[in-house]
């Protein structure tokens, strides 16, 4: 079995600034998202952008597609800086980003980084001069840019020119597996072809991204072992609800279990109606979950029985869960460390004192049958025991004074310390 410490050693990459954040090297892996608003649409896309911000997403991606999304940008930048949304935005640019980025300078000016596709960036003599004209256009304002390879976009030639050749050969792969090579190739000659343009490798990101599991694995540990590149990672077109979940994270953490990627994207395909910000916090679960980092304080909880008839562990787990996540903005500002916090809301008394007593706070609620009584446990030892109607209420007050108790204290610390 992996320990921590294996987990957390990370393939060593090239670290790439993106206005203030800083992904690769030894930086925390960064969690990013994308609008679907059409950003040629400012208030829209402002409001989504805002909200994913909000919810944890470190870097923003958005379309621009054609001159009406170009023109929006610097609106849009302007925006957010005047509401405190200081996030860096990407441009997502297929086709005709060269022109866009050259005729629009105030919009190339207003994004952190650009996402080029080589697989559309132009075709056959075009190709060069058009990916070159990018290249240029982020070399002027100081731009890094991803590189970001897609099996639904694949550089055409390139992929013809590689089954030819293993058609010759007298020991041919499969079909898969030259499309991997393709993938990896195309990305890997992008980035040298920006190299010889004077781009240095602390300006580019590589992604190679496919919709299937083993070949996502399999992609990014050919990447991986092909250069020192800081890498973004994402299973294109996860899908929708619990298929996208968990496609994404048996991916990812197979990856990141292996010390690959330095960025990830939770593509998932929004129910009708649903919330993007969705993404973003699946995106975090995946990394903490895994021990790689924290964001929010975890509640573990049991998935009930014959034993926990009663719906009152799992209106109460979910109301507290709600609630942390609520609080963390104010709480992240005011008590350092409290994100690493762990709390348990437990059904009956098998696990239940067990299990709370590994949290920092847990509560260990009555099952059928059992005595109406719910033992607290704060740090390993039971310090109180709740009764009545308002079990919801007090405990989550114990959890107030609790966060500011001792992370209150840390940060008081913290603050004296400094002066």
């Amino acid at each position: 079995m992996s320990t921590k410490m294996e987990i957390v050693s990370r393939r060593k990459s090239v670290p790439v600034k993106i206005g203030g954040v800083t992904v690769g090297g030894d930086s925390p892996i960064v969690v990013q998202s994308m609008t679907n608003t059409d950003t040629a649409d400012p208030d829209s896309t402002v409001e989504q952008v805002a909200a994913l911000a909000k919810a944890g997403s470190e870097l923003v991606r958005i379309t621009v597609d054609r001159e009406e999304s170009a023109k929006a940008v610097p609106y849009i930048r302007d925006a957010l800086d005047k509401m405190g949304v200081d996030v860096p935005l990407v441009g997502d640019f297929h086709y005709i980003g060269h022109k866009l980025l050259t005729k629009y300078p105030d919009c190339a000016q207003a994004l952190a980084k650009y996402r080029i596709n080589p697989g559309n960036v132009g075709f056959r003599e075009k190709r060069d001069t058009q990916f070159a004209t990018m290249i240029e256009v982020a070399l002027k304002n100081d731009r890094p840019v991803r590189v970001g390879v897609n099996w639904g976009s694949l550089d055409q030639e390139l992929l013809m020119h590689l089954m030819d050749e293993n058609a010759k050969s007298s020991s041919p792969k499969e079909a898969q597996s030259v499309m991997h090579e393709a993938l990896v190739q195309s990305a890997l000659l992008s980035a040298a072809r920006a190299e010889e343009l004077g781009m240095g490798r602390d300006k580019i990101i590589l992604s190679c991204k496919v919709s299937e599991v083993q070949d996502l694995i399999a992609v990014y540990q050919e990447l991986a072992g092909r250069g020192d590149y800081t890498l973004h990672l994402g299973l294109t077109e996860a899908g929708m609800g619990s298929k996208g979940i968990v496609a994404s994270s048996a991916a990812l953490a197979v990856l990141l279990q292996q010390g690959i990627g330095d960025t990830i994207r939770v593509s998932l395909t929004p129910e009708p109606g649903g919330d993007r910000t969705q993404e973003v916090i699946v995106a975090q679960q995946i990394l903490q979950t895994m021990g790689l980092r924290s964001f929010t304080p975890m509640v573990t909880a049991c998935p009930g029985c014959g034993r926990t008839t009663s719906t009152v562990f799992q209106e109460l787990a979910a109301k507290i869960q709600d609630y942390v996540r609520v609080q963390m903005p104010d709480w992240k500002q005011r008590y350092p460390g409290v994100e690493s916090m762990n709390l348990a809301v437990m059904g009956c008394i098998v696990n239940g004192p067990g299990e709370s007593k590994h949290a920092d706070i847990g509560i260990s609620l009555p099952g059928t049958g059992e005595e109406p009584t719910a033992p607290v446990f704060i740090d390993g030892e039971k310090v109180k025991t709740l009764r009545g109607a308002n079990i919801a209420e007090e405990f989550q007050q114990i959890i107030d004074d609790y966060v500011d108790t001792r992370y209150g204290n840390k940060n008081s610390a913290q603050n004296a310390a400094a002066q």
